[in-house]
């Protein structure tokens, strides 16, 4: 893995590009032709995956809450806040990606997890009074 303080550079910075809005500046931090599975789905481009929820919520706020490392993953906890552009409501979710980082300092094989039927709640009924 490599350089803790490196990794931790990287989640700032990667944290920064999803709250910039801009999807080709969130794939910056992987490798070229970045792919992410989340919740065990198949492997999709960064690029399309971040600009789905940008595009989606579209005054997305992104939030690191922890950095963990075991062996040779970091684990990126985060949370992110929104309002669904689909119906108005608000979204706050919460969720971690596992990365491997490769020798070039990128993100190499990512995998992603969040609460798939407390997100889809939400965007119909909305985050609620704490959220």
């Amino acid at each position: 893995m490599s350089d803790r303080r490196q990794i931790e550079e990287l989640a700032r910075g990667y944290t920064e590009a999803w709250c910039s809005h801009d999807a080709a500046r969130v794939a910056a931090y992987y490798i070229p032709s970045g792919t992410i599975a989340i919740n065990g789905g198949e492997p999709a481009g960064i690029a399309e995956v971040a600009n789905s929820f940008i595009t989606a919520f579209p005054d997305i706020e992104v939030l690191m809450d922890d950095l963990r490392f075991e062996d040779d993953v970091a684990e990126y906890h985060w949370t992110f806040k929104g309002t669904s552009a689909e119906t108005g409501r608000p979204v706050h979710i919460s969720g971690f990606e596992e990365w491997t980082i490769g020798a070039d300092g990128l993100i190499a094989s990512p995998r992603g997890q969040y609460d798939q039927v407390e997100y889809e709640r939400q965007i119909r009924g909305g985050a609620g009074p704490t959220g």
